[in-house]
């Protein structure tokens, strides 16, 4: 206990005999820890907003339809919620779901027209499903399901060059392959970051829509949103065994655009990870190196006496361990003042058509978990004490005599 404590009193003394040398080693270790934890906290960030606005843009983290639907997304395609589908519904993990209406049609003011999806929303169950509730900018949302009025893009208004309060025709197609057309007052007017979302739907309500194609109480699809998005899995596999007949789809198999973009993400953050492990263990090894060079003539003196060379590796080792220690607190400690600088995110307002064909938002936060912190951490220790052992064996391994005589 006692020479641990001598190793340890030693070691500390040494790390501030050469002040400038320490504060490099601290510098490349804090910069490395700084680097993979920012980085990780950006990285997750962007996967992060892709899944949630993927689940908030209409797709929910599962979707059930006919088959044929998604290839063809006609009213012929619609079908009927029976009660053994009610019972499949009745999932603890399901949070919200949303039977819709949804299908193509064509939008007219009196100035233009413009081809999109009419989708006919239950108002309530649609408000913990989709991002519409929230993205209401003039006027109100629907109030219930047979609500006589729609809801429409910023965007789409100003290519209809039409206002809220006005009057737009909808038509599509019905059952009978006949033109369904209506007139219907904008109540609301709705705006998001994307603009496709905003010129791509119409919103009504799904009895009225249900009206509008003369299809009774038939839906085109459900939209269930979970508790937890990590049994997306194993909800789905539950919901096929019990409705094998439709066609059940997780979002990444919705979308699956945004699914590949998360696992690039993914994989260039273990790539940056690659990057500053290898930067950093040249980085270490030598300094440390040349600390050991520095003090030959002291470690021979040390043997001389009568050290152990393990006492003298174990010296070197700890003085590592100090370091790393030291380091990886202030890396962590200034990974973190970096992020709280951030804010909400970063405006990549600037880039907001080529991030919208990303499927990222103009703002990006910056998102650290625990398993990054661990992960980084990790990283910088492992790297700091296997890179260590060399320049301490290094140390222990020094000749006396010729320790002694170099100058």
């Amino acid at each position: 206990m006692e020479s641990l404590h001598l190793l340890i009193s030693l070691a500390w003394r040494n790390l501030w005999r050469n002040r400038r040398r320490t504060l490099v080693i601290l510098f490349a270790i804090v910069l490395g820890v700084w680097a993979m934890i920012f980085t990780a906290a950006f990285m997750r960030g962007m996967s992060l907003q892709i899944i949630d606005d993927t689940i908030d843009n209409l797709t929910g983290h599962i979707q059930i339809h006919t088959p044929g639907y998604l290839d063809d997304p006609v009213v012929e395609h619609a079908f009927q919620v029976d009660d053994s589908l009610h019972t499949a519904l009745q999932n603890d993990a399901i949070k919200q779901l949303s039977m819709r209406v949804r299908v193509p049609a064509v939008v007219a003011s009196e100035r233009d027209s413009y081809g999109l999806v009419l989708i006919g929303i239950d108002p309530q169950a649609e408000a913990g499903v989709s991002f519409i509730a929230n993205s209401i900018v003039q006027g109100k949302y629907l109030s219930a399901a047979d609500d006589p009025g729609v809801i429409i893009g910023k965007k789409l208004a100003e290519q209809l060059e039409t206002r809220l309060g006005k009057r737009v025709v909808v038509m599509s197609q019905n059952l009978d392959n006949d033109i369904a057309d209506r007139g219907f007052r904008i109540v609301g007017i709705f705006d998001t970051q994307m603009e496709a979302l905003e010129t791509g739907y119409i919103f009504m309500g799904r009895t009225t829509a249900q009206q509008l194609l003369d299809i009774d109480h038939r839906v085109s699809e459900i939209a269930i949103k979970l508790k937890h998005g990590d049994v997306v899995d194993t909800v789905l596999q539950q919901l096929k065994q019990q409705q094998p007949e439709l066609d059940i789809q997780a979002w990444h198999e919705l979308q699956p655009m945004s699914k590949v973009m998360v696992e690039m993400y993914e994989d260039f953050h273990l790539i940056w990870h690659l990057i500053v492990f290898i930067a950093m263990g040249f980085g270490i090894i030598n300094t440390l190196l040349m600390a050991v060079f520095e003090r030959t003539r002291e470690f021979g003196l040390f043997q001389a006496l009568g050290l152990k060379p393990t006492f003298i590796m174990g010296q070197v080792w700890i003085e590592a361990i100090m370091l790393l220690i030291l380091g990886t607190a202030l890396g962590n400690l200034v990974s973190w003042l970096s992020v709280l600088a951030t804010g909400e995110g970063i405006d990549v307002s600037a880039f907001a058509q080529g991030m919208e064909m990303a499927n990222l938002s103009n703002i990006i936060p910056f998102v650290i978990i625990k398993g990054d912190l661990i992960l980084a951490n990790s990283v910088v220790i492992i790297l700091g004490l296997l890179t260590s052992l060399y320049p301490a064996w290094r140390a222990s391994s020094m000749v006396p005599a010729d320790a002694l005589t170099r100058i």
